[in-house]
């Protein structure tokens, strides 16, 4: 009989079974997928929290409306002092920004020709009244001839013909006389005229005013045949003139005699405050229009054409005082012109303002004392676009909607992804 071989040792245990392994994660996953589930439930049925409003309270203010144009000064007389002389500049007496009077000497030109042609002039008219002073003794010489061939004719000591002869010579130079007479007041102007291009060449100002610029300088030959020279450019400072450019969707608003302030680049807290005086009917483009063009149709059409796609702008001028020379030429200048103020009304934000209704009107909503609003009808005045005059239906204090806010955080247009995705 074989004996049985005893085994000792610890024994190995069985494996679990799988199915209940997968069963847990199951489990996982569907309450992975009911969560997902439940939020986005969630964000469907949540409300969407109403977005902020911006308020602004109807407080006590001013309302001005106006007009925006730019502006140029210039001194009220601006002068380009020219020579009328052609010749060499000898010496120029002024210096720049110098002040000068009306008559003081701003320049000389050399006056060598105009001298010698006062000369000639001169010695012309002398040798002509002196040709009248002999043509004067010829004629008492003929006169006595004349006396004596009629006392001659009626003794019949001399014929007819020596006394017509003797009449006729009084007449020739009688005549003459005549002519030399009128030679003589010829010579006279041509005198006068000398002595007025002498007079040209010592430039002088013709007003007070301040030398804005010299143009030509010591030495320099001018030409004053071909055109004008100038030789200084005098301006009085003590007033400017603003030439202000306004467009034409405003000028059709604007009348001479309205308020107007303005202020230049380098001092803006500076405020000039005038009146308008004029406006100009046409603007300045009105100088190269085609019908007084002598340009051929072709360059014509495409001024013309140029012209209309540019912007269109009429010059309103009005006067500044400028005592302490303050201000200075060709400065620019913010200006605006007042077409209407109020001052101590009740204002709101332009913003706050709705439709306008048939009777003028305008809608407004107004928060009450719960925070809910409700729109109102409003009498609106003044208006610059930023600041409205409330004339009634609303009282100061009273808030206003102004507009909304976006929320902080915008949700997304459809329900979120999977977890992990």
């Amino acid at each position: 009989m074989r004996s049985v071989p005893i085994v000792t040792g610890t024994t190995t245990p069985p494996p679990r079974p799988r199915r209940k392994r997968g069963r847990l994660v199951a489990i996982a996953v569907v309450l992975a997928l009911l969560a997902a589930g439940g939020l986005a439930g969630r964000h469907w049925l949540s409300p969407t929290p109403a977005a902020p409003q911006m308020t602004a309270v109807a407080a006590i203010g001013d309302v001005e409306n106006s007009v925006l144009a730019t502006g140029t000064l210039k001194p009220a007389r601006l002068v380009a002092v020219g020579a009328q002389a052609s010749g060499r500049i000898t010496s120029v007496k002024v210096a720049l920004g110098q002040k000068v009077a009306k008559g003081d000497l701003v320049a000389e030109i050399d006056s060598l020709t105009q001298q010698n042609a006062l000369r000639t002039a001169q010695a012309s008219l002398a040798n002509l009244q002196a040709q009248r002073t002999e043509k004067e003794a010829t004629l008492t010489l003929n006169r006595l001839t004349l006396a004596r061939q009629k006392a001659m004719t009626a003794q019949r000591a001399a014929s007819q013909a020596d006394l017509e002869s003797a009449q006729a010579g009084v007449d020739v130079t009688a005549a003459q006389i005549a002519q030399l007479d009128a030679q003589i007041v010829e010579g006279q102007v041509a005198i006068e005229t000398a002595q007025v291009d002498l007079g040209y060449t010592r430039i002088t100002a013709p007003s007070d005013g301040t030398v804005l610029a010299i143009v030509s300088q010591e030495g320099q030959t001018v030409n004053a045949v071909q055109s004008t020279p100038t030789i200084v450019v005098l301006g009085d400072l003590d007033t400017m003139i603003v030439r202000a450019e306004i467009s034409e969707a405003d000028v059709v608003a604007v009348r001479p005699g309205q308020p107007v302030y303005f202020t230049i680049l380098g001092d803006r807290d500076q405020r000039y405050e005038t009146t308008l005086t004029s406006i100009e009917p046409a603007p300045e483009s009105i100088r190269n229009d085609s019908s007084f063009s002598t340009t051929t149709t072709s360059s014509s059409s495409s001024s013309s054409s140029s012209s209309t796609s540019s912007a269109i702008y009429y010059i309103g001028t009005f006067d500044v005082p400028n005592a302490d020379g303050h201000l200075r030429t060709y400065m620019t200048a913010e200006v605006h012109i007042v077409l209407g103020r109020a001052k101590g009304v009740v204002t709101i934000p332009s913003a706050a303002l709705g439709a306008r209704a048939a009777d003028g009107s305008q809608t407004v909503q107004v928060v009450g004392a719960d925070g809910t609003t409700q729109p109102r009808q409003v009498r609106i005045g003044l208006n610059d676009k930023t600041i409205a005059e409330v004339r009634s239906g609303l009282a100061a204090g009273e808030r206003v909607v102004t507009g909304g806010l976006e929320p902080a955080v915008a949700g997304s247009s459809g329900p979120p992804g999977p977890p992990g995705g």
